[in-house]
């Protein structure tokens, strides 16, 4: 399937550092890994097949169906066979074998809850996949949900062991001992090295440069290599490496970082992020959460915008994936963090009907009351905030000198205090808003007597006004986020309001659907 640059191109899967430990669970109910079912054998030599016939249609069907519906009737609550197990159905290929492993433990991370060794194991697993692709000649297609399930997983595993570290609390000894032993597993600097090189080796910002200038196909094509002649694999985990690293940098509370990573991608076009619906939503989810806590409100605004309105007209065509819980809990929560950015930043004009009609009906109540700036308010923008955002991570390991506490919460503390602290300056600028919006001109002397300030204390008011409505996009440039803006002259507010931009294709494109409902029901409608 591939050539490599080690001597030997098989691993002993006779060797048991090379055999999955079977969950406790698993042997509970009887789990036998070197059982195969005569179902799961067929599947394992068909998958093996496609992949070397490079046919990613079939590979694809196989993945995305026929795992899921296999996992569902025989391995609802039990690992898969182990690797050495079905080894030898495709001929001991190690390429194989690896990607074999990358499926058994995503399915043992969704269906029961690995151990340590588990954990440890499937950094090993993912270490020695990555060092083939980045260094061996991989000459096979792999469907690009796939790719992308790769790059997820490996930064939801990474999360979830931070998460599972730092719960020190309740750890054995056996447990302590093991993470003292392989303390390099998941190290954060691993995980952003191995999608970084991703990035670097596959040229893929290159190549998207190329394309601009209509040098190359690599959007039009979805990554693929229709000629047959060449691998897609390094490209596209080069290129969906890009969003891992955005992903990463926000779970670490690093927002500017992050979305420098994603710069080379557009997202305002369609591109290959948008070929995977899961991969569509984490990088729309991700970039809007960073512009949020960026204060690049406009931003955020506009693309959850966007997301929102395709997952609304789209999600009845994901009800059978295995991916639509996820797809509608990723909506619910994008709606919870557009509630904050039209709060913090009342532009509703950017917002489509159909979304702000559903964002009225989700949280209609609590964004009005969010307005006031009361203590009821930061209640609200706590609450919605905890459940939209990351799981933020410490990626340090414990120290195993002190005495053992939980620190899994430490980093959502931090990012709630800095957000909150956020909220709170905008108390003050509601008062300044509502003053500006009535007034197209007036003096300094006569707000601050209705503000009940100052003058000194207005000036103050008014810059920071300026500050916290203003920020620098990833390029450098100042943008605003003002609904209502202004300049002094000569001790004279003068207050320059946006007009919203009327979009009447909107307005007509729903009535011509409209209309061709009622015809359609004219046409079913039988004369006498």
């Amino acid at each position: 399937m591939a050539s490599y640059d080690y001597d030997d191109s098989r691993a002993n899967y006779d060797d048991p550092r090379h055999a999955p430990v079977s969950s406790p669970a698993g042997q509970d109910i009887g789990y036998d890994p070197n059982f195969v079912p005569d179902s799961v054998k067929s599947f394992v030599v068909h998958l093996y097949r496609h992949i070397r016939e490079k046919n990613v249609y079939e590979t694809h069907q196989m993945y995305e169906t026929s795992f899921q519906s296999l996992s569902d009737r025989l391995f609802k609550d039990t690992p898969w066979p182990s690797v050495d197990a079905v080894a030898h159905f495709v001929d001991n290929d190690h390429v194989f074998c690896l990607l074999y492993r990358e499926m058994w433990f995503r399915h043992l991370y969704a269906r029961l809850s690995p151990t340590l060794k588990q954990r440890i194991d499937s950094w090993d697993n993912y270490c020695s996949l990555f060092q083939v692709v980045l260094h061996g000649v991989v000459n096979m297609q792999l469907p690009n949900q796939w790719l992308w399930d790769m790059v997820d997983e490996f930064v939801y595993q990474f999360q979830s062991f931070c998460q599972y570290r730092a719960k020190m609390k309740n750890k054995t000894e056996q447990e302590i001992a093991l993470l003292r032993q392989f303390d390099q597993a998941w190290n954060v600097y691993g995980v952003l090295n191995y999608l970084q090189a991703f990035v670097e080796k596959s040229s893929i910002i290159h190549i998207l440069e190329e394309e601009k200038e209509g040098l190359e196909q690599f959007t039009a094509t979805d990554g693929y290599d229709y000629s047959g002649g060449s691998s897609n694999v390094l490209k596209v985990l080069g290129y969906f490496s890009m969003v891992g690293l955005l992903r990463v940098h926000c779970l670490l509370g690093d927002y500017h970082t992050g979305l420098k990573c994603l710069l080379p991608i557009d997202i305002s076009q369609q591109g290959v992020f948008t070929s995977v619906i899961g991969s569509h939503i984490t990088t729309i989810y991700h970039y809007g959460f960073a512009n949020l806590m960026l204060r690049r409100y406009v931003d955020a605004i506009h693309e959850f915008n966007r997301i929102l309105l395709y997952i609304y007209k789209t999600k009845q065509y994901h009800q059978k994936s295995p991916q639509y819980e996820q797809i509608l809990k990723k909506n619910e929560q994008m709606y919870a963090l557009l509630a904050i950015c039209v709060s913090l930043c009342p532009q509703v004009k950017l917002v489509d009907e159909t979304v702000n009609s559903q964002l009225r009906e989700k949280y209609g109540e609590k964004m009005i009351r969010m307005q006031r700036y009361d203590e009821e308010a930061f209640a609200i923008y706590d609450e919605l905030f905890s459940y939209a955002c990351p799981k933020f991570i410490t990626p340090s390991a414990p120290s195993f000198e002190e005495p053992l506490v939980n620190y899994n919460q430490d980093a959502y503390r931090l990012q709630l205090k800095l957000f909150l602290y956020e909220v709170k300056q905008q108390q003050l600028l509601s008062g300044v808003r509502t003053f500006l919006k009535v007034y197209s001109t007036i003096s300094l002397g006569q707000l601050a007597i209705y503000m009940e300030v100052d003058e000194s204390t207005l000036r103050t008011i008014l810059l920071t006004y300026k500050h916290k409505t203003h920020a620098v996009d990833s390029v450098g440039k100042i943008m605003s986020n003002a609904d209502v803006d202004f300049y002094i002259d000569d001790d004279i507010i003068h207050v320059v309001e946006s007009k919203p931009v009327n979009r009447y294709g909107d307005f007509f494109l729903r009535q011509i659907v409209k209309l061709e409902g009622m015809i359609n029901d004219l046409d079913r409608v039988k004369l006498d």
